[in-house]
């Protein structure tokens, strides 16, 4: 019997008006179970639930908010490998990953149970005598989130757990891609004890769901995660009713390798920083900028290394690379590939579609030289595509990774203290790796870009407080 995955509205659970099915990408004869998709109506619904509960959960104690994240959080880290399993069947990460992935969702929740206690607030003297100043931070009210399909449990936890924390309700809308992952998620935080409509998670299309969300006068905030295009919808119409929002809508990022180098090590980071997750990741990289004196010999390096990975299911053992999470974004690598080769970009290997003993959709990772003004080497592809630039030198490197719309993260490889320290000063990003994959960040710390990376304040960590609390300033005469 295929399992259904319902919505959970103002505490309960609920059916859809329709039901989608959501796909094992390693697998397309084994569903992973079918899902209830709701309408604008059933949306309406589960904010207004949220809007009610909103003055209860306001004003609960930190104590109260504390215990509801670290019960969530714990549930999740005892249950990890089971979530995990479930995660790499809908998304096709591999299972190693997709375990890795739950359990930091699991310490996301329990790092903001933490941050529900800490609170924080100030008293200053006023300069006026006899007055005092209070400064505190008070939560915003109804959290729309708007979550992606490449990591359906830690970029939903990032978000709800900071947004529960701080005192507000939330209406969560995942990607259709993934609902088993959501629905799960769900699960747990609906034992938390929290008060019925804190908590809401409908499923559906953008069209209906979404927009509902993002058009509602009830929302105070909207936390997005996706693409560019979205995201600019996203702002538009948060913008219009002047509601609060922040956006993450990916990245182009560069990974910089000098001739300084160790060379196994800076292969080693591209290698994992441009493949690993089917380089489905916002953090990806994807333009590996190569210094000329180097070029040749990291590009054999990487070449090998590239050949021997192993794709296959994501379940198991020894695949290192999983399959890409759908068709369309299939077709989507694809029709880069050849937008490349027209260029005049040369296509070192890879980039076929693959057989193996289960039909799903399975991709070699490629790799390509390219040029800076192609397409391939500036707009996000999302999949197992890398291109290789070759710089001139270190002034010249640093320019080619500033070269781009984009400004999520940018990584070097080099033993040089000096250049390290002016390419984490002058890269034009958010974050910066230093001999380390782009791709992997902690969840205690702020994550988020600049330039048509990110809008608004950063995720994660107590700058979380930043989007998800007001501050309030206070005057008494005493």
């Amino acid at each position: 019997m295929s399992t259904r995955f319902k919505n959970f509205i103002n505490g309960r659970w609920d059916t859809g008006v329709t039901t989608g099915t959501s796909e094992n990408p390693s697998d397309l004869g084994q569903p992973v179970g079918d899902y209830a998709r709701a309408d604008a109506h059933q949306t309406e619904m589960a904010i207004r639930a949220a809007a009610d509960a909103a003055p209860q959960w306001a004003l609960s104690t930190p104590q109260r908010r504390f215990d509801a994240l670290d019960q969530i959080g714990a549930e999740i880290l005892a249950r990890k490998d089971e979530l995990g399993e479930l995660l790499a069947r809908e998304e096709g990460k591999t299972l190693p990953e997709a375990v890795g992935e739950a359990a930091r969702a699991g310490n996301i929740f329990k790092f903001f149970a933490g941050e529900a206690l800490r609170g924080g607030g100030e008293k200053l003297a006023s300069v006026r005598p006899g007055v005092e100043v209070d400064i505190t931070r008070e939560p915003v009210g109804v959290v729309g989130i708007i979550a992606p399909w490449n990591f359906p449990l830690a970029i939903p936890a990032w978000k709800i757990a900071p947004a529960l924390a701080h005192g507000n309700t939330v209406v969560f809308k995942p990607a259709e891609l993934v609902p088993g992952c959501a629905w799960a998620l769900a699960d747990i935080i609906s034992r938390a004890g929290l008060p019925a409509g804190a908590f809401n998670l409908v499923n559906g299309s953008g069209r209906q769901v979404g927009q509902a969300i993002l058009d509602s006068e009830l929302v105070d905030a909207v936390s997005f995660t996706g693409s560019q295009a979205t995201g600019a919808a996203v702002l538009a119409a948060t913008s219009k009713r002047g509601a609060k929002v922040q956006l993450e809508m990916g990245g182009k990022n560069p990974l910089v390798v000098l001739a300084d180098a160790d060379l196994d090590l800076a292969v080693d980071c591209a290698l994992q920083g441009a493949f690993f997750s089917t380089g489905q990741r916002c953090t990806a990289s994807s333009r590996l900028i190569v210094e000329a004196a180097v070029h040749d010999a990291f590009v054999a390096k990487l070449r090998e290394r590239t050949r021997a990975l192993k794709v296959g299911h994501a379940l198991d053992k020894g695949t290192q690379i999983g399959p890409v999470a759908s068709r369309a974004q299939l077709e989507q690598n694809q029709s880069y590939l050849e937008i490349g080769r027209q260029e005049g970009a040369e296509h070192l290997l890879g980039g076929e579609q693959l057989e193996r003993p289960t039909m799903g959709h399975y991709m070699s990772p490629a790799l390509l030289l390219a040029k800076p003004e192609h397409r391939i080497a500036r707009e996000e592809i999302f999949g197992p595509v890398a291109v290789v630039l070759k710089a001139d030198g270190y002034e010249h490197a640093l320019a080619l990774a500033n070269d781009t719309p984009f400004g999520l993260c940018a990584g070097i490889c080099t033993t040089s203290l000096k250049h390290a320290t002016h390419f984490k000063r002058h890269a034009k990003v958010g974050m910066v790796m230093v001999n380390l994959p782009t791709a992997g960040v902690d969840f205690h710390v702020p994550f988020g870009g600049r330039k048509s990376s990110s809008h608004g304040p950063r995720e994660q960590g107590r700058y979380a407080a930043e989007f998800y609390t007001t501050v309030k300033t206070a005057y008494t005469f005493t």
